[in-house]
């Protein structure tokens, strides 16, 4: 029991248990998404993230004893999912310690909703997380995704810190690490069609013929782009996913963001593949870099595309990993939670 409920002056302190806290990080899309073979050779849909650092979800959950599990109430409303995730977390971290209480669940974050960044996953993980704090546990990775699959129907892999994985987002379960980091990466985030969200779970799903041919292929060329810390043909990965993508979302901004890519000497582009979320992707050791992202921002003015925000995928002493040398800005569409 925490400090916070033990303080007699609130009136339903006695009705309140412990309270947990949990954190999580948020992602800009997806670098490679498609059909893969898993361990058995079996087609799985599977996917790959861009991890982008300093943003997420944060969850408060207090324990209310002797109420059910599934009187949870969540603030803001409308978080359903996580509101699922929270039942969820309940009987799995009760059937370890006690008997199973309904609580409260308060969200708080800074992530954009609709645009691909893996908002709902960051608020389930969190959630989870803070649940199990406030029983005293600390939930490895795999009964986390399982129980955000459960509660989303699909998850990313946000559970696994930042490792670039091949992730079974509808199975929850890892297919492969592909190594420790994604090849260094300057990141021009931009937002693509207005912001508005794009339902997942309703796209067609991609053929599993020719097309895990191909995706089979991208994922050896990441692979070997993850070894060899090769920023070029990462991006060639990048572009090629969004490409194939393309044929199911169809953005009308495509042409316009590979053009601005060639143009400007980008290693390739970057978009969600379940939201509207894209970037353009820089070798940091590129010569010329300052002129090549100021290029960039110029020609997205021009094609209409609102910037949203500059990093890395890289480490660096600078708050949310961006480079003194970089433009961050925002549109309100893009930072409105």
């Amino acid at each position: 029991m925490t400090a916070a409920t033990r303080r007699p002056a609130r009136p339903d302190a006695a009705a309140r248990g412990a309270t947990g806290t949990g954190r999580a990080a948020a992602h800009h899309g997806e670098i490679l998404q498609g059909v893969f073979l898993d361990e058995r050779r079996r087609p799985c849909h599977g996917l790959v993230t861009l991890p982008v650092v300093g943003r997420g979800s944060t969850a408060r959950f207090t324990q209310r004893p002797e109420t059910p599990p599934e009187e949870v109430t969540v603030s803001p409303a409308g978080r359903t999912k996580a509101r699922a995730a929270a039942v969820l977390a309940v009987h799995a971290c009760a059937a370890r310690r006690r008997e199973p209480c309904g609580g409260e669940l308060v969200l708080t974050g800074d992530l954009p909703v609709g645009l691909g960044m893996g908002s709902s996953t960051s608020d389930v993980i969190a959630t989870v997380r803070a649940v199990a704090a406030s029983w005293g546990l600390l939930l490895p990775p795999r009964t986390i995704a399982r129980i955000a699959v459960r509660a989303e129907g699909a998850s990313d892999p946000l559970m696994h810190g930042s490792r670039p994985l091949l992730f079974a987002q509808r199975e929850g379960r890892v297919l492969e690490t592909l190594g420790t980091a994604l090849p260094p990466a300057v990141v021009v985030g931009c937002a693509l069609g207005g912001g508005e969200p794009v339902d997942t779970l309703s796209l067609p799903a991609p053929d599993h013929g020719e097309d895990l041919h191909a995706y089979e292929h991208l994922r050896r060329m990441l692979r070997r782009a993850v070894t060899d810390a090769d920023t070029a043909l990462l991006g060639r990965v990048s572009t090629a996913s969004a490409r194939m993508r393309q044929r199911v979302l169809r953005h009308r901004e495509f042409p316009a963001l590979t053009g601005i890519a060639d143009s400007t000497g980008a290693a390739g582009i970057q978009i969600a593949h379940s939201g509207n979320v894209a970037g353009l992707l820089y070798d940091p050791r590129t010569p010329g870099l300052h002129r090549r992202l100021r290029r960039c921002a110029r020609a997205l003015d021009r094609a209409g595309i609102p910037q949203t925000r500059t990093f890395t995928t890289f480490a660096t002493p600078h708050q949310r990993g961006v480079p003194p040398w970089t433009h961050t800005s925002r549109t309100p569409s893009a930072d409105r939670t």
